[in-house]
């Protein structure tokens, strides 16, 4: 199967790209199944945290480079590009505004859109095998699946310019170093690691996780004063909520807060 779906406990779903949706994801054949597994995911109320993993050397190599000469040859290269766009861009912008945590276990080489889809998640645990790439420059393409709305906010606007510009490929321990990946582990700890990470995170309550995840997405753009209403109508709106309730119980009554 190309894609590989299990529940782990605890609400966490593991998704694996397995075979070509890992060499070749960003094609008319894997890249409806790869977001098909991942919407799927994040509509399961029973869902809290989704583990996004590849196979063997490739977390998610991009695009079927044979996919876009065929399409050159036959005149639709553009039409190819907005199909492929029109797929994996919405889905990234569900991810960053659902309340269910996103973590890629990065187990090998990330490129292109398969980038993208790696920095849309919320978290990115990596093996000492992983590789970040840009790609783009060297195919006379620009960027795309979000990665120059996303890189700079984890590694600096100017550190983002040069990734991109000179067509770099990074180590797992070189992204790491820059803030593009989390944490590294071996490789036989990858989804365990990822896993732990992902039962933390998501054992908070949806609007608080929601919540978290729109403003710190909104806070570079904002202006303070406009930070400050947005941090306002969202902790109104948590006032509201069973979440609260039981969070203000559970501090009094000294205990751990249960939230599912």
């Amino acid at each position: 199967m190309p894609i590989e779906n299990s529940d782990l406990g605890d609400g966490i779903r593991l998704i694996k790209m397995s075979g070509k949706t890992a060499t070749q994801s960003f094609s008319r054949e894997f890249l409806p199944e790869i977001a098909n597994a991942i919407k799927s995911a994040l509509s399961d109320n029973q869902v809290k945290a989704i583990i996004l993993t590849g196979d063997g050397k490739f977390f998610s190599a991009g695009a079927n480079i044979d996919d876009f000469k065929k399409s050159i040859d036959e005149g639709n290269a553009t039409e190819l590009i907005r199909e492929l766009t029109g797929i994996l861009h919405p889905l990234i912008v569900r991810m960053r505004q659902s309340a269910t945590i996103c973590v890629a276990a990065l187990n090998g080489a990330s490129a292109g859109g398969g980038l993208g889809l790696a920095l849309a998640c919320d978290a990115r645990i990596a093996s000492p095998q992983a590789k970040m790439a840009a790609s783009y420059s060297g195919m006379g393409l620009s960027p795309d699946g979000g990665t120059t709305w996303l890189l700079p906010r984890l590694v600096t606007d100017q550190v983002a310019r040069r990734f991109f510009l000179e067509n770099e490929i990074w180590s797992a321990h070189q992204a790491a170093q820059l803030g593009a990946i989390d944490a590294i582990v071996e490789e036989d700890e990858l989804i365990s690691a990822a896993q732990q990470l992902a039962k933390r995170w998501s054992s908070w309550g949806a609007h608080s996780k929601e919540s978290i995840k729109h403003l710190l997405d909104v806070q570079s753009t904002n202006d303070f004063e406009t930070q400050l209403k947005h941090e306002r109508t969202l902790i109104e709106a948590a006032g509201q909520t069973a979440e609260f309730k039981e969070g203000v119980s559970a501090f009094l009554e000294k205990r751990e807060a249960k939230f599912h």
